[in-house]
C-alpha cells in the first residue's frame, strides 16, 4: 500500500466544498481509505486554521491506483494546483481503525536515506479536547522551532479526526525532536496520553516521501526548505 497526501488552496467556499467529497472506497478503483479535512499550522497557541486551504489523506492499493485517481477523478483535478506528496509506511506504532497500515517487512529507515515523513492520527475523545489542545501546543510548539523540520501541516475533520503530517531531515533528527531528553515537550505529551488517553484509537506512522508533484506557496516545499535552512517552514 501507499499514501498520499494533497494540499492545494482553493478559497473557503471551494474548501467546504471539498469537506463535504470525500472519495469512497469501493467507487474508486485501488482506493482504501481517502478523507478531505481542514488544516492548519504546526504551532504553539490555539490552533490556527487556514480556511482557504483543504487536504486530502488517502491510502491506495499501489501507484496505478492513485495514477488513475489523478487523472480522472473531478477532486484530483480540483486539488491539481497544489502539491501532493507520496508515501510508504516503514514503521507503524498504534492503530487508526479507519486506515489500516500495512508496511514492507524488509523497509527501513536510516539517517542516509534522506527525509521521513511522519503520520500522527487520532480519533480525538471530545471529554479531552482541551487537555488535548493544551499538550498539542506545547509540543506543536517545541516542533515548529526544531530547524530540521522541513514541512508541517495539522489536519481535522471535526468533531473528531485530528491529524499531523510532518517531513524531517533524518530520522535522527526526527527521533531528537520525539524522544530526546533536551526538549521533552513531545515526550511528556506521549505521557500524559498513556495516563488518560486524549483519543479513542490514535497511530503514529513513519514513511519514506518518494514523490512529489507541484507546489504550493510558490514553491516545491521538501526541495526548498532541505536546500535553503533560512527558508520559513511550511505553515499548512
Amino acid at each position: 500500500m501507499i499514501v498520499s497526501v494533497h494540499l492545494a488552496d482553493l478559497g473557503i467556499g471551494a474548501t467546504r466544498a471539498v469537506l463535504g467529497r470525500s472519495p469512497q472506497p469501493g467507487k474508486i478503483p485501488g482506493l482504501r481509505f481517502a478523507t478531505t479535512t481542514l488544516t492548519g499550522a504546526i504551532a504553539a497557541g490555539p490552533p490556527k486554521l487556514r480556511p482557504a486551504r483543504a487536504a486530502l489523506l488517502a491510502s491506495w492499493d499501489d501507484d496505478a491506483a492513485l495514477d488513475r485517481f489523478l487523472a480522472e477523478d473531478p477532486l484530483a483535478r480540483r486539488l491539481a494546483g497544489g502539491w501532493q506528496v507520496r508515501l510508504r509506511p516503514v514503521q507503524v506504532l498504534g492503530a487508526w481503525s479507519p486506515l489500516p497500515v500495512e508496511t514492507d517487512p524488509g523497509a527501513t529507515l536510516s539517517d542516509e536515506d534522506g527525509p521521513v515523513a511522519v503520520l500522527t492520527l487520532g480519533s480525538l475523545r471530545l471529554r479531552r479536547a482541551v487537555p488535548f489542545l493544551r499538550a498539542n501546543s506545547r509540543a506543536a510548539g517545541r516542533a515548529a522551532a526544531d530547524p530540521s523540520m522541513l514541512t508541517a501541516v495539522a489536519l481535522a475533520r471535526p468533531p473528531r479526526f485530528v491529524a499531523t503530517f510532518s517531513i524531517w531531515q533524518s530520522v535522527s533528527a526526527m527521533s531528537r525532536y520525539a524522544y530526546g531528553t533536551a526538549h521533552p515537550q513531545h515526550k511528556e505529551v506521549v505521557q500524559e496520553h498513556r495516563a488518560q488517553p486524549f483519543h479513542h484509537e490514535a497511530a503514529f506512522v513513519r514513511c519514506r516521501p518518494y514523490g512529489t508533484r507541484g507546489t504550493l506557496d510558490g514553491s516545491e516545499p521538501i526541495t526548498t526548505a532541505a536546500t535553503d535552512p533560512a527558508r520559513p517552514k511550511l505553515a499548512g
